[in-house]
């Protein structure tokens, strides 16, 4: 679709975007980290705590509620005292991992040139402002 300087149009729309609905979904840092902790099959709440660094249990909690509502991951309950709770990538999770190891590589080989990035916009800008402040 394209827009006039008139009549302008979006053609970009959170709405109807597939893609902006997927990352509403993972774009959370600890969704990302959850399904990293699933990714080599059922691990149970405690151990996944224990796996995500900084993870509070409420986070936790919150997170893979959300990823069951999502449909990505499933709770299994065995009634033992006290009961034992295991998460699970259902199907539709697992589909999620290929896309999310790319992801994670990508960062692997290329969070330094962001960090460059970073470092040079600090420093064109920084000088800027100060040659405006004098």
């Amino acid at each position: 679709m394209t827009s006039s300087a008139k009549g302008k149009q979006s053609d970009i729309s959170l709405a109807v975007c597939g893609y902006s609905r997927v990352l509403e979904i993972i774009s959370n840092k600890w969704t990302a980290l959850v399904i990293y902790a699933l990714e080599n099959g059922s691990i149970r709440y405690g151990e996944m705590e224990r796996r995500i660094e900084g993870i509070s249990k409420k986070m936790l909690t919150q997170t893979v509620r959300k990823l069951e509502w999502n449909g990505l991951v499933q709770r299994h309950i065995t009634p033992t005292v006290p009961p034992t709770v295991e998460y699970t990538l259902t199907p539709l999770g697992e589909s999620l991992l290929q896309p999310m190891r790319e992801l994670r590589q990508w960062g692997r080989e290329n969070y330094w040139h962001v960090e460059a990035a970073r470092a040079n916009y600090d420093l064109t800008y920084c000088k800027e402002s100060q040659s405006l402040t004098n």
